[in-house]
This record gives C-alpha cells, structure tokens and sequence, in this order.
C-alpha cells in the first residue's frame, strides 16, 4: 500500500468535497489480504469489510486465498431498505459466508433486518456468484444479470441512454447504464457519499473491453453525468496493480504492494480520450491499460495458424527436393 499516496488522494478529496457538502467523506485508508505465495501454508479470512465512513457504507473484498479475483462488493445502507452491489466469484456459502456477514451488517427494522436489493454491476460470474446465498430469502430481492432483466428492472426508457434512480430511504443511488466491458454493465452514484461504484468499467487494472464503441459512449455519458457533480472517490470491482502501477501476473494469489482501490473524477474525466486512442487489441494511453481479450485470442490464433501453414510448406518444400534428387539419382 502506497501510504503517502493514498494520505494525499485523501486530503485531496477531503477539501474538494467540502466546498460542494460538508456529509461527504473519501473513504478510509483500508488494508486488504496481500494473499499469499502458498495459500495451503496458512488460513486466511475469506472476506474483508472495512466501512468507508460513518453513515452505513461497507466495502467488502473476497480474499485472494478464496479467489484470484479477488473482487469487492459494496453494501449501501438507507432508512427503509439497503443496497448490495455484487455478490462475488464464490457460491459456497461454507468457503464465502458472504451473505452471513452482510445480514450481520444489516441493521435491525421491526424485528427483522432491513429489506436487502442485491444488484450486479454485471454478468459475469466473478461478480454474481454467489446470488444462491440470497435468492429465495425473505427481505431480500436480487436483481437478474441478464440484459433483459436490466433493462427491465432499471427502465433507462432508450438503453443505454437515460439515468434511474434506487431509493432507500433518505439515499437516493443513481444508475448508468456503462456498457463496453459487457453489455449488462451498470454503474451506481450514491449522491449522500458521492461515491462513484464502477465495476469492470474502470478500476486500477487491465480495462478488458468487448465493444470499443459502447465503451467510447459510456465514458462520455459517464464524464457528462460526473462533470458538475462531487465524486470523493471511484471505487472499481478489482485491484490489479501494485503501487507502481505494474499490472500483476494473471491468476495472481500474491498482491504485494497493491495499488489503492479509489480512483478519482480526475480518472473519470480522462477516459473518453484514452478510450478513443484504443487500437482494439492491447494499448496503454494517459495512465489506462485497454485490451480486447476476444481480439488478441483471434490475432493469437491466426499467428499460430500462419506460422503451421509456414512449416507445412517448408516440410512440403523439403519432400519435394527429397523426391527430386532420388528421380535424379
């Protein structure tokens, strides 16, 4: 962890958030698992909650010992209902009691707990495995992964266009369709906080994106939404970099030295011209890293075929003069 670093993004935000509202508080400086070499050697929580302030905002992170990826979920607690965006990349409740402990966060309301809306920031499985732990239950409502299901649920009238609105009580939490990394992708701004939940669509690591266009598009939705609003921190569905801003090997158990979590409006601002810079395979512009997995697999593949079309005609090549020279001989 980059102490100094994060001690300055902290002030940073602190005296911008306080010219626009004195209730907005940057998150707190965090520790999360570094993991390990050898995960066997030696138990490690599977979970870490760390609050971001005083006013029911819980940042949770499943271990790297549990899951390489590692991804953080966040509980977001109203008056009359509270709010979990991600469920994680492990269903068993016995390895990642994360329902377990989000019920412990969960406030007392008339003798049962608070009502619970569990929504994703996307499909994929990293970020909502672990929806079994809560479908079915009483007070709780999960919202589906699915692009239909999104649509429906969130009504952006012409998707991606349009903002919604989740009320929770005296917290209002803003929706934004951010499609790019996936086409389910949904951003969320939590006006009490001006906390900025990002997902996959930016994070301090590899941007993998599938479609450069929509992504483009998101950004600039994005920046237009952020750009007369506070923003204290944005916080990202995964780590993947360490203090010098070195991306670690992929299915890495081992984070030593990670970056922090927040990224900044400053971040938000930046990226519709990164994104635009992206040669749609693998590009590093204005402090981003951008690549298209789907594309490099394909170029990947047609290198590898070209190269085995190159031996087979040299082999051809090679028979051929073997053939010659016995006629001859």
């Amino acid at each position: 962890m980059n102490r100094p670093l994060f001690a300055a993004l902290v002030v940073g935000l602190a005296v911008a958030s306080a010219t626009v509202r004195s209730d907005i508080h940057p998150p707190l400086q965090m520790p999360w698992s570094e993991g390990a070499t050898d995960c066997k050697a030696g138990p490690s929580s599977p979970i870490d909650v760390h609050p971001a302030d005083g006013a029911g905002t819980y940042i949770l992170r499943e271990s790297l010992c549990s899951t390489f990826e590692a991804p953080f979920m966040y509980l977001l607690v109203g008056s009359s209902r509270a709010m979990l965006i991600d469920t994680g990349d492990v269903a068993d409740p016995g390895q990642m009691p994360l329902a377990q402990k989000v019920m412990e966060l969960l406030p007392d309301s008339g003798g049962a707990k608070l009502p619970l809306l569990v929504v994703h920031t996307h499909r994929h499985l990293d970020h909502r495995a672990g929806d079994p732990q809560f479908i079915g239950q009483p007070g709780i409502e999960v919202v589906g992964y699915d692009i239909d299901s999104v649509r429906n649920y969130y009504r952006f009238g012409d998707h991606p266009d349009g903002i919604a609105q989740i009320d929770l009580g005296g917290r209002i939490v803003d929706a934004i369709a951010t499609p790019g990394h996936n086409e389910t992708e949904v951003s969320f701004y939590d006006r009490n906080t001006a906390l900025f939940f990002s997902g996959d669509f930016l994070l301090p690591g590899r941007l993998l994106i599938d479609d450069t266009a929509a992504d483009i598009a998101s950004a600039r939705r994005v920046a237009d939404f952020v750009r007369d609003r506070p923003v204290a921190a944005v916080l990202g569905g995964h780590i993947e970099l360490n203090s010098a801003r070195q991306t670690f090997d992929w299915g890495s158990q081992y984070h030593p030295d990670e970056h922090i979590l927040p990224l900044t409006k400053a971040d938000l601002l930046r990226l519709p011209d990164a994104l635009a810079k992206f040669n749609g395979f693998y590009s590093e512009a204005d402090g981003f890293i951008m690549m298209n997995q789907m594309h490099n697999l394909i170029a990947m593949a047609v290198a590898a075929g070209v190269v085995v079309l190159a031996l087979i005609a040299l082999l051809w090549r090679y028979v051929r003069r073997r053939r010659r020279r016995r006629a001859i001989a």
